[in-house]
């Protein structure tokens, strides 16, 4: 299966940023994970979460940021990847002047239900 980025409809999801999915199994037949561009906008910071099912992955490619997860406080920068385990409250900050984007890798899927704002 192939997706084209200019096909893909970006939406906003529960936490504030805005997400491009890549591949879903809702959408692209993936089966047991999905990828998606997060974009989190200069100044901004998403909703502090967890998910209780789904590991994360977080691959920063643009920008810079301060990422919370669980009880420590780091920058990022274009580069950097971080492993959020399932049940870690976590967000992030773009600190920088342009858009700070994420690659998101989920397992399983990433799932609306499986998000819990804090």
């Amino acid at each position: 299966m192939r997706t084209s980025y200019q096909s893909v409809v970006p939406f906003v999801t529960k936490d504030g940023s805005e997400i491009r999915e890549l591949m879903h199994p809702a959408v692209h037949g993936s089966r047991n994970q999905s990828l998606a561009e997060a974009t989190v906008q200069p100044g901004a910071t998403t909703a502090l979460h967890r998910h209780i099912v789904t590991e994360e992955i977080y691959h920063i490619t643009h920008g810079e940021g301060v990422m919370m997860l669980g009880d420590a406080c780091f920058a990022v920068v274009a580069g950097d990847t971080i492993c959020i385990v399932p049940g870690t409250p976590h967000c992030i900050a773009n600190t920088g002047c342009s858009p700070l984007r994420i690659i998101c890798s989920c397992a399983p899927a990433y799932a609306h239900d499986d998000t819990e704002l804090l």
